[in-house]
């Protein structure tokens, strides 16, 4: 007996020899880990926590009742072998092996939320990003979209970030909680939502670049209808055919003459202050 409970620890201690499943990926980071095991959107295989001591322990005694609901087995490990699993990111003890998650079509989107029958006038805000690359800025932008009361984040499907275990961590698991879309016909998608009375709103972070569209200050923007705020690339900004589908495009005043080369503000910073703006008003004059 004595031998196979030792040979059977010896077996939990090593779970990197043990093949990952086919198309698995492997999350890491608190947030993430436990709110992809409390939500159920994703296939669960296998969960790997650090042997922890003090503050850290009940955290694990959580994940382990966590995992042991959903059926998880859980493999106690050392930081190493984590460290190995995630390769080096910042795991706080915790990984776990699932499937991924995929961004949701918005056929599926069309289907409307109860809470927009109920309130057929309530001001509707989704979030547009066009080839966000960055899975930091992406996970951040969702971790604001979520936090401030955004109703849907749609992005384009070509030249984006996939929805990776960075992006889930970066987003502080608000990507667990919050469903993404994606489409691959962006400008088709604008023009559909125009002409169902929805109010397109650009952003740029150099107003003088603006040649077709009005540019009016984030602080001067006033909202009574459903409103698309687009966003674009981190390098390039929004594209000329994005622009011009845009009914009004806003900018960000800064506080002081800008040395020449930091005239702008990185993506989610700036996506994060407009929402604020934007959202803020909704509560004033929502529902």
């Amino acid at each position: 007996g004595g031998d196979s409970s030792k040979a059977r620890k010896r077996l939990e201690r090593t779970p990197l020899s043990v093949e990952r499943t086919k198309g698995s990926e492997i999350l890491f980071g608190i947030a993430p880990c436990s709110l992809a095991l409390s939500r159920a959107r994703r296939d669960l295989f296998r969960l790997f926590l650090k042997q922890s001591s003090g503050s850290r322990r009940l955290v694990m005694s959580e994940f382990v009742l966590q995992a042991t609901a959903r059926g998880v087995p859980v493999h106690h490990v050392n930081r190493r072998e984590l460290d190995a699993l995630c390769r080096g990111q910042v795991h706080q003890g915790v990984c776990l092996e699932a499937s991924p998650l995929r961004f949701k079509s918005l056929e599926e989107a069309e289907k409307p939320d109860l809470g927009d029958e109920e309130s057929p006038n309530r001001q509707l805000i989704w979030l547009v990003l066009e080839q966000i690359q960055d899975p930091m800025n992406l996970g951040a932008l969702l971790r604001s979209a979520y936090f401030l009361g955004v109703d849907r984040v749609v992005t384009s499907q070509r030249n984006s970030c996939p929805l990776t275990p960075t992006v889930s961590k970066a987003s502080s698991g608000a990507m667990e909680v919050f469903d993404v879309y994606s489409t691959d016909d962006l400008r088709s998608f604008l023009k559909a939502k125009s002409a169902e009375g929805w109010e397109v709103v650009g952003t740029v972070s150099k107003p003088e670049d603006v040649e077709n569209v009005p540019v009016i200050s984030c602080l001067e923007f006033r909202w009574n209808k459903p409103v698309i705020i687009v966003i674009g690339s981190e390098g390039d900004g929004l594209s000329l055919e994005t622009e011009l589908l845009c009914h009004r495009m806003l900018a960000i005043p800064p506080g002081r003459a800008l040395h020449p080369g930091i005239e702008s503000l990185n993506v989610s910073v700036a996506t994060g202050i407009l929402l604020h703006s934007i959202c803020s008003q909704k509560l004033r004059h929502g529902d």
